[in-house]
């Protein structure tokens, strides 16, 4: 009897299960078509640089934001300096003024504390 019992719970069992129907691919919304694909795929591989990291090839070409004129200006009153390229021993007996504030009295403003 149990074994009879044991053997109709296994069929009811199996009988309760269904298998799923196959119902083929099912296409996604919004999915490219293969030759659209394809096409993406051709212009991708023929684009320069499409594997490469940014600045492994060299820097990236510099753009200026400031004009050729003031650059041309900055220059020229740097050359003209009194102390430019000048150190206290350039010169015998020579007394260098320098046109940069002292550096002791930045380091004062800058701290508020006198050092």
């Amino acid at each position: 009897m149990r074994k009879t019992f044991g053997l109709l719970a296994i069929l009811a069992l199996a009988g309760a299960a269904h298998a799923e129907t196959y119902d083929g691919v099912h296409q996604g919304p919004g999915l490219l078509a293969r030759s659209d694909v394809a096409a993406q795929a051709v212009t991708t591989a023929h684009a320069p640089d499409q594997n490469v990291t940014r600045g492994s090839r060299g820097p990236d070409p510099f753009t200026s934001t400031v004009s050729r004129e003031a650059m041309r200006q900055v220059a020229v009153e740097t050359a003209r300096a009194p102390d430019q390229n000048v150190v206290s021993g350039s010169r015998v007996n020579s007394v260098v003024i320098s046109t940069m504030p002292p550096v002791r009295a930045a380091a004062e403003g800058a701290t508020g504390t006198r050092l």
